[in-house]
């Protein structure tokens, strides 16, 4: 006769961390609060397998999650407590849900027998999280957490990967039971089916001017190499969507550039060119087209095949010749090896494509400005190591490191493609306390870290070691950008007076510097990295350099072009 096995009581709480480590996390990003108390202290008894990270508010905990989601291909977890802290994480969710990140958050929740009284911090966070979390619920019976968490794990990492949230009740959490633990979980993924895959091979095969565009998440360091050994067999230009730059290397003689903020102009060209575009991977959203006019919807120009790991999202802007629910790594797996016997064919289209790439990446020549950061990373770019992680934040200074830097894994590129400021700090602070011998950037302009800087406290606290590159030009630059083309010198709401950013940096226990003329950054540079500590280096550049393709004048002079009517004929 089979005996039952003995379950040992423990506390909501207690099962829960249970649930978390059986699951294979090992870290969190948290503030702390009081409707959590019990998950806190199961988390101290297992401080030796799982790492707890207090960040310093808790939009930066939720981002440092977000972070971690998309380095490892596992669910970042954040811990935060009820109504204003989980106000605060909210950012962090919409940026999981727009860049398909998996990432778990834990939110403190008001006694059961509390609810609907408008109790203290209390809100509903299923109606709260439900349209940008791909799942948001509650756990009212502790005997049910195992079976909850398990179901968080495989949601947030199944299909098109995406956050979920679960409001814990405290009195949930200090209530005894006895329960057995689920299984660790599986992520369930669509997969390329032969018929799939002959039609795909049929679609490419045909085509005089192919090209392919490669996003979105879930993405292996084995299936970017599979996908690039594809491309190089065949000769078939790659491009990738809005910073997903590092699925290919881009000194491969196949990449042609990126879709997003910092697209070349050519490459806009060389996509009407083309008579097939295949995306795998991404959402066919308004970054990756131009703010969808690149492509006619609903019946676009150019044939269109749209591999993606959710069906749901094929076809809804764009209605594809041949559309295909499969996960990048399936669909690069199948096609690693295959030889479509048209390379040669192909060739001069893809030199075509990737010289142009690499001539609208030369260095400027640096004349007009006293600090040109397109000529400081271009000098840059050859010295960073292989596998070199850049965290980017929103705004037009992003452009230089996405126009003039190389990305290519090892290396990572990690910014929010829902244009979230404040993310770059707290990204890099995750990055660098998970592996602080690894090179981690930070690029940010003076309004972004004034959202999240303090992180640089979690960096020092942990033994993080990013550099933080904050371009100081006074202004919220991409506001500024639109303000002029629309709206010429009438500035309103854009100016920013800031405080001395070396001296911040040096409070929150960072080396810091402020570099004003080119010439000065690669010195500063190596200074940082040798600190041994988080570093900042402050860059003092010219605001009438918007961006790496205009200036502020040139916005003026366009737009009076524009507003000036031309005189009538006779």
């Amino acid at each position: 006769m089979l005996q039952k096995t003995s379950l040992k009581a423990r506390t909501g709480g207690q099962v829960l961390v249970d649930q978390l480590l059986i699951h294979g996390a090992d870290t969190a990003y948290c503030v702390p609060g009081e409707s959590y108390l019990e998950v806190l202290d199961a988390l101290h008894d297992v401080q030796d397998k799982f790492s707890l990270i207090n960040a310093r508010h808790e939009a930066g905990a939720a981002n440092m999650a977000e972070t971690y989601g998309k380095l490892t291909g596992k669910p970042g977890i954040c811990m935060v407590t009820r109504g204003p802290g989980a106000c605060h994480a909210a950012i962090g969710v919409h940026i999981a849900q727009q860049d398909s990140t998996p990432m778990i958050l834990l939110v403190g929740q008001i006694a059961r027998d509390t609810t609907d009284r408008e109790a203290f911090q209390e809100v509903d966070y299923r109606a709260m999280f439900g349209p940008i979390a791909k799942w948001a619920t509650q756990i009212d019976d502790p005997a049910r957490v195992p079976e909850y968490m398990a179901r968080a794990f495989r949601v947030a990492t199944s299909g098109r990967p995406g956050p979920v949230v679960i409001s814990l009740p405290e009195d949930m959490l200090t209530e005894v039971v006895s329960v057995a633990d689920a299984r660790p979980y599986t992520a369930t993924h669509a997969g390329l089916s032969p018929d799939n895959l002959d039609m795909l091979k049929t679609e490419i095969a045909q085509a005089e001017r192919p090209l392919l565009l490669l996003g979105g998440s879930g993405w292996s360091d084995e299936s970017a190499a599979a996908i690039t050994r594809f491309a190089e067999a065949n000769k078939i230009p790659v491009t990738t969507s809005f910073r997903r730059q590092d699925i290919v290397n881009n000194l491969s003689p196949v990449y042609a550039g990126d879709f997003g903020t910092s697209t070349a102009p050519s490459l806009y060209a060389h996509q009407r060119d083309a008579d097939l575009l295949v995306v795998i991977g991404a959402r066919l959203g308004e970054m990756t087209t131009k703010t969808y006019t690149t492509m006619q919807s609903p019946n676009p120009e150019t044939r269109l095949v749209h591999l993606y790991p959710d069906a749901d999202e094929i076809g809804r802007v764009y209605s594809p010749d041949l559309g295909i629910a499969a996960a990048p790594v399936s669909v690069a797996a199948a096609l690693d090896g295959v030889d479509l016997g048209r390379a040669e064919a192909w060739g001069g289209w893809c030199e075509k494509l990737h010289a142009d790439y690499l001539t609208d990446t030369e260095a400027p020549n640096g004349g007009d400005w006293d600090l040109d950061m397109g000529v400081a990373l271009a000098q840059l770019r050859d010295e960073l190591p292989d596998d070199v992680v850049v965290t980017l934040d929103a705004g037009n200074h992003t452009g230089w490191a996405q126009r003039f830097l190389r990305f290519g894994r090892p290396g990572r590129i990690v910014g929010s493609t829902c244009g979230a400021m404040g993310y770059s700090v707290p990204a890099a602070v995750a990055a660098s306390i998970a592996e602080p011998e690894r090179l981690t950037l930070s690029f940010v302009g003076d309004g972004g870290f004034m959202m999240s800087g303090n992180e640089l406290a979690t960096a020092a606290q942990y033994g993080g070691r990013p550099i933080v590159l904050l371009f100081n030009n006074g202004i919220y630059g991409t506001i500024r950008m639109h303000q002029e083309r629309d709206h010429p010198e009438r500035i309103s709401g854009t100016t920013l007076q800031n405080q001395d950013f070396v001296k911040m940096a040096e409070g929150l226990g960072a080396h810091a510097e402020r570099v004003t003329k080119t010439e000065d950054f690669a010195a500063a540079f190596i200074r940082a990295r040798e600190s041994g500590r988080p570093a900042l280096i402050e860059l003092v550049t010219d605001p009438e350099q918007i961006s790496t393709r205009t200036t502020i004048s040139k916005l003026r002079a366009a737009a009076q072009k524009k507003s000036t009517p031309t005189s009538a004929k006779g």
